[in-house]
């Protein structure tokens, strides 16, 4: 989910379950839909009592209707190009929804998540999901974590260690985080809006909430993708507690710069060499067509709905062509990250709780204000602390210049040498590490930092 302007730029609650109407309790009912809940009703008093245990449980009817649904794909032609440039390629696309349908194993993902301690809260009318694990370490730095498009939870999944326990990855116990990831609203397990205006400031707010809820009096947030926006729309909000943010996709693009993209050229005057060559990298990107996911799904969100709810297969065609997976083989290197396995993890979360659609309208709600665009974010009304990374292979390496121009009170800034969209799936103790750094100097010298 990269957009430049318009064009540049114990409970389980899954949607067919509960439709933003509340958890449906295994002890209570039959289980319906793609999945069912295991709950311990809600407390009836206090904001942070309203947190009930999550837990999630699919039926194996579900798993088997989507094995049944992927035997009978009907497959469109093969492309007529030997490259990307049509399109997720066919005989690459068939071999991996093949092993879907027959190798893949969803109950070892759900394990995974199991293992860990989620929670449901209602904020706003709607189900909040979301992993909290507490460091052992004293002092620990909360942090909120926000996952973008295409992915979910499971890409933060492998830096939930390295955070709270660092000592066992090469850090030291004064670096540790709670760590917070919740599940944006219309994504996974969280609720589907069923009206409008839940856009990345009102998500913002949400978070803040949340982060109140815990009982956390003073915390730092971080995202990539759209955890970008909605963490810059935290910084800008200011609410009390919050220290300061990370992105690893800043919002840095100069309006000029934006401008000449979206007519199609030429650059603006006085960019330096580096600049320069950022800019050619956006515009071949906006000349191709890799934001044009962006445009159908801030324009008809609902269109694109019908294939991706009814099609496995068309879910992760859609899933894959997001230019984060460009590099990606498919599983093909055994010591590639992420897995084979963990991208079907996250497509298989997509199709379970059937929120491709809901997802998708998070950029008909972002529409026009593009996430990697200073302006349209309103960097300028920031003063918060903001540290950024920019990994290499990310849609685009935001020149330091930029940053320092788009967030006037820039901390940390800092590139490093492997990454890309999905750094924190990819590089995850690269990834802990760089918000170790990031926050370092945000943490009090007392280490007392947050309310347990």
């Amino acid at each position: 989910m990269k957009s430049l302007g318009r064009l540049t730029g114990c409970a389980l609650a899954l949607a067919c379950a509960h439709e933003n109407k509340g958890v449906v309790a295994e002890t209570d009912t039959k289980m319906k839909g793609a999945a069912a809940a295991e709950a311990s009703q809600p407390p009836a008093d206090g904001a942070t009592a309203a947190i009930r245990p999550f837990n999630v449980k699919v039926p194996e009817n579900a798993l088997v209707d989507l094995r049944q649904r992927i035997a009978a794909t009907r497959w469109p032609d093969r492309e007529t190009v030997p490259d990307r440039s049509q399109g997720v390629q066919l005989e690459q696309l068939q071999e991996f929804v093949r092993y879907w349908g027959t190798g893949y194993d969803w109950r070892k993902a759900e394990a995974k998540l199991n293992a860990l301690p989620q929670f449901m809260t209602t904020i706003d009318g709607l189900d909040i999901h979301f992993i909290h694990v507490r460091s052992r370490h004293t002092g620990a730095l909360p942090v909120i974590i926000t996952h973008g498009w295409p992915g979910s939870v499971i890409e933060q999944l492998k830096i939930i260690g390295p955070l709270t326990d660092p000592t066992a990855f090469g850090g030291r116990a004064e670096e540790a985080f709670d760590v917070v990831i919740p599940s944006i609203p219309g994504y996974g397990f969280s609720g589907k809006p069923t009206g409008t205006g839940w856009d990345p400031d009102h998500i913002a707010r949400a978070w803040a909430e949340l982060m109140k809820r815990l009982g956390y009096t003073r915390y730092v947030a971080q995202g990539g993708d759209w955890g970008s926006p909605i963490s810059g729309a935290m910084a800008r909000q200011a609410p009390a507690g919050l220290l300061g943010i990370h992105i690893n996709l800043p919002a840095a693009v100069p309006p000029e710069v934006g401008a000449g993209i979206a007519g199609g050229g030429p650059a603006p005057a006085g960019l330096s060499e580096k600049e320069r060559a950022v800019f050619d990298v956006l515009m071949t990107s906006a000349k191709k067509g890799n934001l044009a996911y962006v445009v159908m799904m801030a324009a008809r969100p609902q269109t694109v709905g019908y294939a991706v709810t009814d099609s496995p297969a068309g879910l992760a065609a859609w899933l894959l062509g997001h230019p984060g997976f460009a590099q990606w083989t498919y599983g093909g290197d055994p010591n590639e990250s992420p897995t084979k396995d963990e991208v079907l993890d996250d497509i298989t979360l997509y199709w379970l709780t059937n929120t491709g659609t809901s997802a998708a309208r998070l950029y008909w709600e972002n529409a026009g204000r593009g996430v990697t665009s200073a302006a349209a974010q309103k960097t300028a009304e920031i003063s918060l602390p903001v540290a950024i990374t920019v990994f290499p292979d990310e849609v685009y390496r935001a020149p330091e210049t930029w940053a320092r121009r788009a967030y006037r009170n820039l901390i940390y800034f800092h590139e490093v040498d492997k990454g890309g969209h999905f750094a924190a799936w990819e590089q995850p103790e690269l990834f802990a590490a760089e918000i170790r750094a990031a926050f370092k100097s945000l943490r009090p010298a007392d280490g007392k930092v947050a309310a347990h």
